[in-house]
């Protein structure tokens, strides 16, 4: 069965029979099938009143173990974001109450960002969702092939 991807691919070889443009088939799916897990992982989240981003942050600070706090260089680290998208999410958080930021017991200079009650709630009614959603997502695959 064809798809778009073969239809791109054709049209470069007809038009540069002279370039290998196969990888074009790999990533074109790729990004075909990121957006598509990413548009079901934003629908779980929306019914939990969050964001992908917001996930995220929230996700990485449970993770973390009580007392659920990170610096923001170990949030950024630990969620592979840059220190600019930290400080915008940790934000938005704040302003929804599910985290607040304070200062470190180690280091005066330092701050931390940390769970709220809210913020505990939130992630904890949310984590099992995604996680479903996720195993749905991937039941399609073998257990060999979700290893690979």
């Amino acid at each position: 069965m064809e798809d778009a991807v073969d239809h791109i691919l054709q049209q470069w070889h007809r038009e540069r029979p002279d370039l290998d443009v196969s990888p074009i088939g790999v990533i074109g799916r790729l990004s075909r099938a990121a957006d598509a897990v990413e548009a079901r992982l934003e629908d779980t989240y929306a019914l939990h009143g969050l964001d992908g981003s917001s996930y995220d942050v929230l996700a990485t600070l449970r993770r973390a173990g009580h007392p659920y706090e990170l610096s923001p260089a170990e949030l950024s680290r630990t969620a592979m974001i840059s220190s600019s998208a930290v400080a915008q999410r940790v934000n938005k958080l704040v302003t929804r109450g599910w985290v607040k930021r304070g200062k470190s017991a180690t280091d005066g200079r330092g701050t931390l960002v940390r769970l709220t009650a809210a913020g505990l709630a939130r992630i904890e009614a949310a984590l099992p969702a995604h996680l479903a959603n996720e195993h749905t997502i991937v039941s399609a695959l073998t257990k060999a092939e979700q290893a690979r």
